[in-house]
Parts: C-alpha cells; structure tokens; sequence
C-alpha cells in the first residue's frame, strides 16, 4: 500500500451577498445544500463540508426538515460544518475582539446543532489575513489554519505548509491552498490529476473542488469522475475526506515545519478604504456593541438588572454578519451597500435602546438635582481613570428671548469645585438663546458614574468679536504650539516643549491616482498625486457655508475660550469640497482633528499628509490583538485604532488616533492617512479588456458626497507615547456616556466602581467585560497591548475581589469569576475553564 495520501475536501463557496443581495444567498443555500444532501446519499464515500453557521441558520430557519438531514448526515461523518465560524469575515479590519466573537458564536452553534466542534479554522476567501490571529485562535481550541490568498504573486511563503506564529509566540499549523477553494464542473477529476503530476515526491496533500463562485458544491459528473479515479490510482491513496484528516496526519509525518512570523498580506489593499460609509458604520457598531456589553456587565455586577444576553446577541449577529469578506472591504454591489447600511443601523439602535436602559439603571444613588441644579452625568466604563474633554448639549425651561440678557454655565464637580468651562454653538440653528452646548474637562474615575453640576447665570450679552489674523495664526497651550499657515489653511509647526512635531505644511489633502477597481488588485501602493485640495477665495467660502454675505474669510476662529480654541478653514478640489476644523486645546498637547469631505470625484483617492521631521524613523500601527512595525515604503498598509512615527535617533514620536480609517502609507517619515476611494461598485478587472467598466452609460461611484472624519494628534516621549496610545484610542473610540439628566433619587447610597484596573503604568486594557455565555460567570478579557509584560492588580469593589495578575507580551488572558465561590480562574476564548488563578 502506497505511503501517499490526498485529501479531497469538497465545499461550495457560498457568498451570502456579493454581485446578489442576500435573498438570493439565502436561494442558492437552500438549492446548494439540497443537492449535496442528495449526492451523499446516493456517493457513500463522499463527505460534503461546509462552514459559515450563518448559512445553517438559513436553512434551520427556512428548510428544518433539510436541516435534520444534514444533522443525520452530521453523525453519519458524511456531513463536515467546517471551520466553525460565523462567517468567513475580512481577516484585516475587524477589531481581536471581532474575530474572538465569529468563532465564539460560530461553534457554540455547531456545538448546540451538531454535536462537532471544528478544530481546523477556515478562511479561503479573505483577502488577508492579520498575524493577531494566531493567538485567537490558538486560544480558541484550533490546532490548524487553512486560507487560499494572498496567493504566490503576493505574498513568498517558505513552503504551503509551515508554522504561523503570533505577536506573543503561540503557534499554529497553517497551509495555503494554491490549487484556490473551487474547480469548475466537471473538472474536479482533471484538478487531482493536475496535482498527481505536479507533486511526484510530495506524499501528503489537500485538494478543495466544488462548483461554482455562487454556490453549487458537488456534481454528479464530478463525483462519478473522482469515483474512477480513486479507484484505478495505484500511487496515491486517494479520499474524501475533511481538512482535519490532513492535518492531523502532517503533524505526525513532518519532523519540523518552517516558521513564519509575520501576517499574511498584502492582496487587493483597495479594500482597506474602500467603500468607507460602511466602514464607518462598522467600526461604530463595534465600539458601542462592546461599550454597551461593558456597562451591561457593570450594572449586573451592581444587582441592578440582569444580564441582557438576547438584546446583545442580536446585534452582535448584525455586526459580524457585515463583516464578511465582500461587505467590509466593499467589494459587492450597491445594493449590499444600502443593505449593510440599514443592518449595521438596526444593530446601533438595538444597543441605543439597551445602552439607554442601562445607563438610567446606573444611576442609582444620585441625589435629586437642587432648585436650578443641571445634573450633566458622565459615565466612565473603562477600568481605569480617564481625563476627557467633555460635550454636552442641554435644555433649559424656557428660550431665553430677552435680548439684555444672556443665560451663561457656570459647572462644579461632586466637591463643590469650579470646573473651568466654555460655551460653544448648539447642533441646532435657532438664533435665541435656546439650548447650551458646554465643554469642559472631566476627570473621570474608573467603572462608575461621574457628576457635574451646572447652573446657569444671568449676565449681559457679550458682543461677537471677530478676531483678526494676519499670515498665521499661533496657538499655545500649556505644553503645545500649533502655528497654521493662513494663506494655505494648512499648519506647518506643530511643537510639544520646544520639539517640533512636523516638516513643512501638514494635513494637506492629497488626491491620488486611483482605478475604478474597488479591490485593488492590480496595485500595491497609491502614491501618484494628481492634485490636492486648495483654500477657496473669501466669495468661494460664503458660497459654501451658505452664508448671506459677499464674502467669508476661509481661514477663521469659530470658537474660543478657557477649554480650547477652533480653527475652520475651507477648501475645494475641482467638484468637491473640505471643512478642516482644528480643535486645539488651552492644557495638554493632544489635539483633534475633524474633517467634512464633500467628494464628487471618479477613480481618485483622498489621503491627508502627515509629514514629520522623522526621515528614517519607524512606524508602528496597531492591528488585531497586536501591534504592527510597518517597513517604510511606497505599499499601502493597513492599522486599526491608530498609527504612530517614531523617530530613529531621539525619543520622540507622533502618535494619531483615528475613529474610522484603516489604509495609510509611510514612506520618507510621511504619514499619508486614506480617507475614501471613488471606485465603481464590483468593477472587477478581466484579462484582456482595455476599460473595468462599460464606457456607454453612466456608472456610479462609491462614497460621493458628504463624509466625516476624525483623528486626535499628539507628540511627546516616544517611550510615553507608545505606553499610552493604546488606552487613548480606546477611550476616543468607546465614547463616554454623557447626557444632562435628573436622578430619582431613590435607591440609597451612589454606587461603587464596578471594576477597576490598579495598573501603575497605564497600559493594560479590559478588551472584554461580559456574562458568560452558559455559566453564571462574569468574563474579563485583559490584553497587553506594547509587547512588555506587566503585572497589575484586578479590582471588583462590588463584590468585594481582588487578583494580582501577570500578562506576558502581547498576551491575551481571559479571567472567569464565580461570585459563590469567591474564585478567579482561567478561561479559553470559548468560556471553558483550564487552570485556577491569575
């Protein structure tokens, strides 16, 4: 008997959306799995796999007497539920927390239906794959990886199979899957000969077939093929059979595999902008969903409601449905847009609704407001104290129409201390003194509710003073100097004691070269700049406002006072144009950053230039449960929450915070930051035509219009900078709770923090705070973001606990907590217990 073996894993590669909406996914599941059914029993040596529970719960829900024949064909072993995760999601752009959850719904659903927990993960569609996730899913029970791109143009890998390696050192085997996910009918039988003569000396291999980009799997043709084959093939021992067959004999065959210990990209890096409306709304959803279970977590510990596990499933189910691989990167149609959109928009109003009901629970304690007493109530979930500049919008009784008087906030804290405040505009546009926009800095204290107190004070009205300004416009806080460059609108210093921060004009929009191709496919970088947006004329800047006058500068300061200084400047490109408001602070060096694009551009890129003084200096980004070291170059890179420049030869670093964007580039200590592309909708390129689109009719293209956009800039100490940026980003992207409210005042004394993180170097994050899934655990997921070990201790006030813990570099550690038994203890990422202690 022949020592070689191939394992021939059949699938059908199931988009639930792409060129078709999600209707017609739900079709072809049924038609798909109908017909794979049949053939199973008709071929007794076929074995059928499938992944993805989101397709199994299609069919449960649409076809149940199907679905019981695919459970008795589960445990007859000719029926495989692959991979076991929710979905195949981009493998780039979701959060560690993300990829934690897909495989955590994923395979308590195989589990609960199927009995089977996979222990091979799949991805053959992704585009990329980031090195954060190897912990995940080493940590998750996997013992193999199993993907197709980016394929062999694209990315060198030492050999098909090899050991991947991740961020903290956890290994696990992977193999890429050249031969790619499907075969076309009726040429399933020609692929294996195909591998048969092209791997003579290799005595172990694992062939995908299955028709069809649009579902399809086995046919009858095919498997009569194979049949012959595998019978007359003296060679070769050849079978049906699951990827965990194969895995399982290369890791008792191959002596030693080589390492690899890097991600797995780059292919089609388009998509690490493309299609930014969804990007946005995604990486909004993520940050409340995970903001939300947090507090959710905190008033169970209080007793103050019980866990809202169905509330939160929902809209967890509605966040890592948009990120499969052909929605998050924005490569389908436009019609998947809008439904993307209205998904990931009921999932922000079922977490509105809950996170409401939970904050109003969290208010326990607060004393009743006083006789003209403004309760603005800020709650701080994060484990650990959290200085914050502060918006806040309330009411009072009546409009104030008297024109001699103006109603003007005065706020103090719990101690009965004035807290420095400014006024600035309202969201809405009624001239009378109707609403009050106050902004202030709060000093925060970790897992509990915070208290201001403002009263409003009748002064007289101050007259509006236009500030003039000459060539440049200089601000100063306590530690930072922003000069900005009024005929350009751009700044051109940036200094943080004395250090400077920039070189040349920064925060210029870039338009860059582009292709109608959302993917990419072609490029690995877009760096050829084809214009830049300029600063309108004084007749061009009240046009766009809006505004009744001739003329508006389009360089002014719109709002001042002892909180901050804002800077609005105007500008257009061709068809479009850009409102860039500086928002820079009169204490501390972090500014921010907001940008209005109205973009009416085809095939181009926006980007916005960052250009530091650091010629040879390293950038860092942070990714998935780790942090990237990026090699200067002209490639387009991808980071999640923020990026940083660290220079080469001194200790200084510049450190930006995003609240939607992912692509950037690097090159010459330039941070060039992607905002949007203008590609056509699943414009994909074919071998031998001259134009990607037609050329005979208009064709649309994504993100025109208005879009907005937010960073947080800061220089300093590289070695503080990089200890801190972590927990900043998280801060700025799950946003405290604020809202002017007025407590009952009825249930006792103002409640304790939840849970708290006595953590010296102000590293460490809580990544998770939750009710276990099937155990009357409360879950802490904590992650050490710099690549240092640190050892803190863990804080629960409520319940009266307390845990000194130590986490190794880039470690992610998940604690269980039994209340009864006064115990902490570790967990898998799947809620399974394996050790006691921290």
């Amino acid at each position: 008997m022949t020592d070689k073996n191939l394992f021939l894993v059949c699938n059908a590669h199931l988009d639930p959306v792409w060129l078709w909406e999600w209707e017609e996914g739900v079709a072809e599941t049924l038609s798909t799995f109908r017909t794979a059914a049949e053939f199973c029993k008709e071929f007794k040596e076929f074995v059928f796999n499938h992944n993805e529970a989101v397709l199994y719960q299609w069919i449960e829900e649409y076809e149940p007497e199907l679905f019981i024949r695919i459970q008795n064909l589960v445990q007859e072993k000719q029926w495989h539920p692959m991979g076991g995760w929710f979905l195949q999601p981009d493998c780039n752009l979701p959060c560690g927390e993300s990829f934690v959850r897909q495989i955590l719904v994923g395979k308590r659903y195989f589990r609960d239906k199927f009995g089977k927990e996979p222990q091979t993960a799949i991805n053959l569609d992704p585009f990329g794959h980031s090195r954060g996730l190897v912990q995940v899913l080493k940590k998750s029970g996997y013992s193999a990886y199993l993907f197709c791109r980016p394929d062999a143009e694209s990315l060198t890998l030492p050999a098909k199979d090899f050991i991947w390696v991740g961020y903290d050192g956890s290994e696990i085997m992977a193999h890429r899957a050249l031969e790619h996910y499907n075969s076309e009918r009726g040429k399933a039988g020609a692929k294996v000969k195909k591998w048969l003569g092209e791997n003579p000396e290799r005595s172990l291999g694992i062939l995908l077939w299955g028709i069809g980009n649009h579902g399809g799997g086995p046919s009858r043709e095919d498997l009569e093929n194979l049949r012959s084959i595998i019978k007359n093939e003296k060679k070769c021992r050849i079978q049906h059979a699951v990827p965990e067959a194969y895995f399982s004999l290369l890791e008792n065959t191959v002596e030693e595999l080589p390492r690899w210990e890097k991600d797995l990209n780059p292919w089609a890096v388009g998509c690490y902008t493309t299609m930014s409306r969804v990007k946005q709304l995604h990486r909004r959803l993520e940050n409340v969903y995970l903001t939300t279970e947090k507090m959710s977590a905190q008033a169970f510990l209080q007793g103050l409601l019980d866990f809202p596990h169905k509330e939160l499933q929902a809209a967890l189910e509605d966040l890592l449905f948009c990120q499969f691989h052909d929605i998050l990167p924005g490569s389908s149609i436009a019609e998947v847009e809008e439904y993307t959109i209205q998904r990931l928009q009921h999932g922000l109003e079922c977490l509105a609704r809950l996170k409401n009901r939970v904050f109003f629970a969290l208010l326990s304690g607060q004393r009743p407001a006083r006789e003209g007493e403004f309760p603005l109530m800020v709650y701080n979930h994060h484990p650990f104290p959290v200085t914050e500049t502060i918006v806040c919008e309330f009411q009072p009784p009546e409009p104030n129409r008297d024109p001699d008087i103006f109603w003007l906030p005065e706020i103090k804290d719990s101690t009965g201390r004035d807290i420095p405040c400014q006024l600035e505009k309202e969201s809405c546009n009624i001239l009378v003194d109707q609403r009050k926009r106050v902004v202030f800095k709060a000093e925060l204290k970790p897992g509990c509710m915070s208290r201001y107190s403002c009263w409003l004070r009748e002064t007289e009205p101050s007259p509006q003073l236009e500030k003039k300004i000459g060539p440049y416009l200089e601000l100063r806080s306590d530690s930072a100097y922003l000069r900005i460059d009024t005929k350009t609108g751009f700044p051109d210093s940036y200094q943080v004691k004395g250090k400077e921060f920039f070189k040349g004009s920064a925060l210029e929009l870039l338009v860059i070269k582009d292709y109608p191709d959302p993917w990419g496919m072609k490029v690995r970088s877009f760096r050829e700049k084809v214009g830049q947006f300029k600063l309108l004329s004084e007749q061009g800047s009240a046009e766009f406002a809006g505004v009744s006058t001739p003329g508006l500068a389009p360089v002014r300061i719109i709002e001042d006072g002892p909180i901050r200084t804002v800077v609005e400047a105007l500008f257009q490109y061709r068809h479009s144009r850009a409102c860039l408001r500086y928002k820079f602070p009169k204490q501390g060096a972090e500014w921010e950053v907001e940008l209005k694009v109205y973009w009416n551009e085809k095939d181009h890129m926006l980007k916005l230039a960052l250009p530091t003084p650091f010629q040879s200096g390293k950038c860092r980004g942070q990714v998935a449960y780790g942090v990237e070291e990026f090699d200067p170059g002209q490639a387009e890179f991808i980071a999640q929450k923020w990026v940083t420049v660290v220079a080469e030869n001194t200790d200084q670093a510049l450190t930006v915070i995003n609240d939607s964007t992912y692509g950037f580039d690097y090159w010459a200590g330039e941070l060039r930051l992607s905002l949007l592309r203008s590609a056509a909708y699943a414009a994909h390129p074919v071998e031998g035509e001259t134009h990607i689109v037609r050329q005979d009719r208009f064709e649309p293209r994504i993100d025109q219009g208005e879009r907005t956009y937010r960073f947080w800039i800061q220089g300093g100490d590289a070695g503080e900078r990089l200890a801190r940026i972590d927990r900043e980003a998280v801060v700025k992207n799950e946003a405290l709770n604020v809202l002017c409210c007025f407590p009952p005042g009825n249930r006792g004394k103002e409640l304790p923090a939840a849970v708290k993180l006595l953590d010296e170097t102000e590293t460490v994050q809580l990544t998770t705070l939750k009710k276990a899934e099937d155990h009357p655990w409360l879950i802490l997921r904590l992650f050490e973001p710099t690549g240092i070990g640190r050892r803190f201790k863990l804080s629960i006030p409520s319940w009266d606990m307390e845990l000194e813990v130590r986490l190794e570099p880039f470690e992610i550690r998940t604690l269980a907590v039994d209340r009864e038994k006064k115990e902490f203890f570790c967990t898998d990422l799947l809620e399974r217990r394996i050790d006691s202690g921290g």
